[in-house]
């Protein structure tokens, strides 16, 4: 089983169009929808997604949910819902109420008032929250014990073949010292990579990943394509999931279950369909 827990779909057709990507932005394919994923994906042995919403609007939202209850390949949607909208709560309890809506992607920051409201929800309705490594994630963590926290994108680590910064690294570990935050190894061919097109060889990227497995370890660790995004790398889908099961593998069977899916089903408790 492979769970790939960060793609991203839109379709320009919709009569009310889409906030995202530009109409010239020709990095990424015209159209992203699951049966365009699966084409990549399933060749690859990925065996269903969870799509992180990237549209502003609120009721693309439920445009996914939508998607998802046609195609069960896709396991959970990561909403996009801004914890500083008067209608927050009243949304995150509408689409709560979908079994397939399994958190929200956002900057949350626990000492402001809006932020500490929108995580106290996200633990009564046992939704986890998406987010970018910020200096708000470690205080957040520790207010908020039972939340679960998806740090993207490898925490915005730069790669460039070398040991990551001794700053980054220093607000990586104060967040992974929190038993319920978790990292998604994504994003490391087309955010993080500062080459292009980003290259194949694992030895590039190990010292980052050598960092990451150090501060999560076996258990907190997922695997995320970053698709369509990820053709900005100027590598395939097959290239980018290669490269992560190049270094996993080299753990150990277990180990690779638990990156590829049993990690994502402990931080997103999707229900199987």
């Amino acid at each position: 089983m492979i769970i790939d827990t960060h793609t991203h779909f839109y379709d320009p057709s919709r009569p009310q169009g889409i906030p995202w990507p530009e109409p010239n932005d020709n990095t990424l394919p015209d159209r992203a929808l699951p049966a365009d994923y699966k084409a990549l994906a399933v060749p690859e042995g990925v065996t269903g997604t969870i799509m992180v919403e990237c549209s502003p609007w609120v009721e693309d939202n439920q445009w996914v949910l939508d998607l998802a209850a046609e195609d069960p390949f896709i396991v959970g949607l990561v909403g996009h819902l801004e914890p500083d909208d008067p209608h927050f709560a009243a949304d995150l309890e509408r689409f709560a109420a979908d079994p397939v809506f399994v958190g929200i992607r956002a900057r949350v920051v626990a000492d402001e008032d809006h932020g500490a409201a929108a995580a106290a929800l996200l633990v009564a309705h046992n939704l986890e929250l998406d987010t970018g490594l910020h200096e708000g994630v470690p205080a957040l963590a520790e207010r908020f014990p039972e939340l679960r926290i998806v740090i993207n994108h490898c925490g915005g680590i730069p790669i460039d073949g070398h040991a990551p910064g001794p700053e980054r690294l220093e607000l990586m570990r104060q967040a992974a010292a929190h038993p319920r935050v978790y990292c998604k190894v994504s994003g490391m061919m087309d955010l993080r990579s500062t080459v292009k097109p980003a290259p194949l060889e694992l030895d590039f990227y190990r010292p980052v990943l050598d960092a990451l497995w150090d501060l999560f370890g076996e258990d907190r660790l997922i695997y995320g394509s970053d698709w369509p995004v990820s053709d900005r790398s100027d590598r395939n889908y097959a290239q980018i999931q290669r490269l992560a099961h190049e270094y996993f593998s080299t753990r150990g069977e277990a180990v690779l279950e638990k990156y590829f899916w049993r990690n994502a089903k402990a931080a997103y408790q999707w229900v199987d369909r």
